[in-house]
């Protein structure tokens, strides 16, 4: 059973993006899928109960190494990278997509007061929106949602751990009280 866990725990390791128990399963396949996810469970136990630099998490809908975000500073300090990071507006316009998904560019447009192509484009070329689809109605809009990437991005297993508009609210409401500046668009409605 250690050499199992073991094999798990290399594989995760080795994939550049989350892995279901099934993708496991395919590697493993003279193991149960229900033995598999117990040994992943103690895996994320184990990595958890260390609390060393990294851990085991579930994001995107599969198992994947991530470092623990306290430690970012020290991590930035000696990538020396700069990350990639989206303007207010970009970020505003995620926001909007991730909420409403799938939308349209002109319920975009709408909810955020501005033309919002260049955002857009942006968050295309960075693959953290998609086009789903087009709407069935005159003109057959182009619907935007968001992609696995945005998911891994953000540590989100799901679109359900989105924080609520209300809990949003109330961050924004504690900034305010700072005399913080708040980027969450007034005209978002749930």
């Amino acid at each position: 059973m250690e050499e199992t866990k073991a094999i798990i725990e290399a594989i995760i390791f080795a994939s550049e993006s989350p892995l279901t128990v099934d993708k496991i399963r395919e590697v493993l396949r003279e193991v149960d899928r229900s033995e598999i996810a117990r040994l992943v469970q103690d895996l994320i136990n184990e990595y958890e109960k260390r609390q060393g630099g990294f851990l085991l998490q579930e994001v995107a809908g599969g198992l994947h190494f991530r470092t623990r975000s306290e430690l970012s500073l020290w991590i930035n300090k000696l990538m020396k990278a700069k990350q990639a990071m989206l303007t207010n507006a970009a970020m505003e316009t995620l926001a909007v997509v991730a909420y409403k998904q799938p939308v349209v560019k002109s319920e975009i447009d709408r909810i955020r007061g501005v033309d919002v192509g260049s955002s857009l484009k942006g968050l295309l070329d960075k693959k953290l929106v998609r086009i789903m689809g087009r709407k069935d109605v005159p003109g057959k809009p182009i619907m935007y949602g968001t992609t696995k990437k945005f998911l891994e991005i953000f540590s989100l297993k799901d679109l359900s751990e989105l924080p609520t508009l209300k809990e949003l609210n109330d961050l924004h409401d504690g900034m305010e009280a700072l005399g913080a500046e708040s980027q969450i668009p007034d005209n978002v409605e749930n």
